[in-house]
């Protein structure tokens, strides 16, 4: 199975530097014969609706770079941790953005012409996670890490068979993490200790960059899989409570064929909300995962629950919303097409997404227009924005974080 994931990243680096793009399937049709990958569409002026307040701005570590990965910090007890593929953990105030503590794990060595070079021991690329005070990471060398959230000081590591490219999930003394070969795991949260592993065994050769987070709750864990597939664990044992197909993998060529529901999952009460590139937006019931509705609707980030509304983005980053108990159309916006947007975070009355160009916008969920726009630097921002309360944090891939409030907002 390694050969599948350095494939994907070994053709990241052909990638066009405008696009910014993390997909692997825009970067085997940019390949492939096809049309190259279209430019995004140009930026409107508008009047804004709301006034946005940025708080604060700081530059951490080196983000994702070019490894494709959607590092998301997380939040907990008024801190903001951000790890990079470089090798840095770092924890932050998140009122004021200024450092808590930062964890470095290069150290120096030689390669080529006796250069000394910096180099990474542990390249953080699924997490950072929170619980408590555990904060558990994964690597693109296949181990997870959990670490003191005070301190950062290291307590465990646990070694896993490949790539850990989303973020771990903690729940109930345990951390769960999927890796890229098909494979999840249940580690004991105090030791590290291995507790059971699911092998899902079909994992295509070729798929997109990246895997959706795992999704806990009632004693099920819930993910999507590689092959167009919504997966039901059960949490104790790990044997298989159900999956659903959401995409058929259709298609003339393997490319054609790509079908991954890498999006993030949503649970609403019972109802389980999923998508798949090539595939459909799907309603599930969670306990036995037979499907309330489905529509066509190809999308690689998943989508955001909004009272009654559902928030997508699809394959050619037009933003759309669905009534939740139809599926039905209410809006959609294409002002933002081809800008590679990353999945949509709801921040009161506003679904708040980023772009290829370091830019973050602000819809109104009445409508679809535009409210307000900011940027946070030039460099593409992958991740989906993280809402906490009354702000919003927005991180690109070089690592520059920012936090921002709608002004008015208590």
């Amino acid at each position: 199975m390694k050969s599948r994931h350095l494939l994907a990243l070994s053709l990241l680096a052909l990638l066009p530097a405008f696009s910014g793009c993390s997909l692997f399937n825009k970067i085997v049709t940019g390949i492939s014969g096809k049309d190259n990958v279209q430019p995004p569409r140009e930026l409107t002026e508008f009047t804004p609706a709301v006034q946005v307040q940025r708080l604060w701005k700081e530059s951490v570590g080196d983000g994702s770079g070019r490894s494709g990965i959607r590092l998301r910090p997380a939040y907990a007890d008024g801190r903001l941790f951000v790890a990079s593929v470089g090798g840095q953990l770092t924890a932050l105030d998140a009122n004021t953005g200024k450092t808590i503590w930062r964890d470095d794990t290069r150290t120096h060595g030689r390669f080529g012409f006796g250069k000394k070079k910096h180099y990474p021991d542990a390249l953080y690329a699924g997490g950072p996670s929170v619980n408590g005070d555990l904060l558990v990471v994964g690597t693109l060398d296949g181990h997870v890490y959990g670490l003191d959230a005070a301190t950062g000081k290291q307590r465990w590591a646990a070694e896993v068979s490949d790539e850990v490219v989303s973020a771990p999930t903690i729940d109930e003394g345990v951390v769960y993490a999927r890796t890229n070969d098909g494979r999840v795991y249940a580690l004991d949260a105090v030791t590290g200790q291995r507790k059971w592993v699911n092998d899902q065994a079909d994992v295509p050769l070729l798929s997109l960059r990246g895997n959706g987070a795992l999704l806990i709750s009632h004693g099920v864990v819930f993910y999507g899989s590689d092959d167009g597939k919504i997966v039901a664990l059960r949490s104790d044992t790990g044997s298989t409570q159900w999956r659903q197909p959401i995409a058929k993998g259709e298609g003339r060529s393997d490319i054609e064929k790509l079908d991954d529901a890498d999006g993030s999952l949503q649970l609403d009460g019972t109802t389980l909300y999923a998508t798949a590139y090539h595939g459909n937006l799907v309603s599930i019931d969670a306990p036995d995962g037979k499907v309330n509705w489905n529509r066509p609707f190809s999308s690689y980030v998943g989508v955001a629950v909004a009272g009654k509304q559902l928030i997508g983005v699809d394959e050619d980053s037009v933003v759309w919303a669905f009534d939740s108990s139809t599926g039905g159309d209410m809006w959609k916006q294409d002002g933002l097409q081809y800008r590679w947007l990353t999945g949509p975070a709801v921040q009161g009355n506003y679904v708040v997404l980023g772009d290829l160009q370091g830019y973050v916008h602000w819809l109104s969920l009445s409508d679809g227009k535009f409210a307000a726009r900011q940027r946070l630097s030039k460099d593409p921002i992958r991740a989906r924005p993280l809402v906490v309360g009354d702000t919003v944090f927005v991180t690109d891939e070089k690592g520059t974080v920012g936090a921002y409030r709608i002004a008015g907002s208590q």
